[in-house]
């Protein structure tokens, strides 16, 4: 890369479930000076990435890469029950050594999924999930609802990349799909909208079964649902059955209220009756980051997608039991390794005091400010940024990270890896220690 800049195209973003991998990059003097096409996530966050050196810090203290090292295996040496937690801002070579590390450690490893988007995944296991990719929504469909999610704000080129796009089926773009925003209240996105229902906060529940007795002919005895007029609720039924293609995205709006996962089970048997009418399809707006790729390749590792013991060498599943949330507030971990701190400000108040009680291995990202003084601190490379990697989109598509910047930082797989071979060859060969 020259003084004069350097233009890259066709760059992934992982600042979002849409990982948009279309971006263009201006890169001067080994910075990213500017991000077209325009986006508020991405034009915010790739210009501040840097390339400093590796920092690393013990007990507060500057330290080598191999200090660090040694320090953070003996804490997991002479940990009886450790927890792995995070994940999603780092890329599937991190997420397949923070398994790798839980397996050989025998510890509790968790998603940042735990804390968001956990009641669609049990949802799905128990009733199932009518989907497909993004390509194929932006191909096919002529009706696009989001519930409980406001695009504009939490994934700003969704609605531009996915509904606004001309399609094989849809050739007129978004003259030829009608949009519909079902939320608690008004946002940008619904301003956008054809069509927009306003339900009653805790009410999803209560309007999607009423859509269900819609679609299979019941009588709804109540004018009203949720705030909802019943004429609404028909028209929304009668468009979504008699549509080509309908397409479904759901936010956390929708676990925000009432049982949480009993709300999405209830959108997915939705979407399920409506393929005996016409084809339609669920996607779940995944937060920012790669939270997708933590929970593929938890899945394709050890067969779950998050909350997963490794304690009895084999893995087991059991979302509460084995959430970071659950075991800090219970007091069942005495060693933390996050991988990324991302999630824990969505962590109960007592389940962070734990944390900061017992030792704690972080891994963060050059430029973040950690939200926790851990015992040993890794700064790591980004993925996509400074090394290249994998990023799961929403619809659980892998995209391939380019390496953009030059930096001496290790990578989070890289760190995770010489703990492993530490603890390791501290086994193999007990007398050297």
């Amino acid at each position: 890369m020259t003084d004069e800049g350097t233009t890259l195209e066709n760059v992934a973003c992982t600042m979002c479930g849409c990982v948009c991998d279309d971006l263009k990059l201006s890169v001067i003097d080994g910075r990213i000076a500017a991000v077209s096409p325009g986006c508020a996530l991405a034009e915010s966050w790739l210009p501040g990435q840097c390339c400093g050196s590796p920092l690393t810090m013990v007990e507060g203290k500057t330290a080598s890469l191999e200090q660090a090292v040694e320090r953070a295996a003996e804490l997991l040496r002479n940990a009886n029950s450790p927890l792995i937690y995070g994940l999603s801002s780092s890329s599937t070579p991190g997420q397949r050594s923070a398994v790798a590390l839980a397996d050989l450690v025998g510890a509790c490893i968790d998603t940042t999924a735990s804390t968001c988007h956990a009641p669609s995944i049990v949802a799905l296991q128990g009733v199932g999930e009518s989907t497909c990719s993004l390509g194929e929504i932006r191909n096919r469909s002529d009706l696009v609802i989001y519930w409980g999610s406001n695009p504009l704000k939490s994934h700003p080129r969704h609605i531009e990349r996915f509904v606004e796009a001309r399609g094989l089926d849809v050739p007129a773009g978004r003259a030829g799909r009608h949009v519909v925003v079902v939320d608690v209240k008004r946002s940008e996105s619904a301003d956008r909208a054809d069509t927009f229902i306003q339900v009653e906060p805790g009410k999803d529940f209560e309007v999607l079964w009423t859509l269900r007795g819609l679609l299979s002919g019941l009588p709804v005895d109540r004018s009203v649902v949720g705030v909802v007029d019943q004429s609404g609720l028909v028209d929304l039924a009668d468009r979504m059955k008699s549509c080509r293609y309908g397409a479904v995205f759901f936010g956390l709006g929708l676990t925000r209220h009432g049982i949480p996962h009993l709300n999405v089970e209830a959108l997915l048997r939705l979407v399920t009756d409506l393929n005996r009418h016409t084809r339609f399809v669920v996607r779940r707006m995944r937060i920012p980051g790669d939270v997708a790729g933590a929970d593929s390749v938890l899945c394709w590792q050890t067969g779950y997608p998050f909350s997963v013991s490794l304690n009895r060498t084999y893995p087991r599943y059991n979302p509460g039991e084995f959430t970071a949330n659950g075991l800090l507030e219970r007091g069942e971990v005495d060693a933390a390794v996050l991988v990324g701190t991302e999630g824990v400000g969505k962590l109960s108040d007592t389940a962070r005091a734990r944390l900061r009680e017992i030792p704690s291995i972080v891994l963060e990202h050059s430029g973040v400010e950690s939200s926790l003084a851990g015992t040993v601190n890794f700064q790591t490379a980004v993925y996509g940024v400074h090394r290249p990697g994998t990023a799961y989109r929403m619809d659980e598509t892998p995209i391939p990270l380019r390496k953009v910047l030059d930096s001496d930082l290790p990578a989070d797989h890289e760190v995770l890896d010489e703990i492993i071979n530490r603890i390791v060859e501290t086994r193999e060969h007990p007398a050297k220690t």
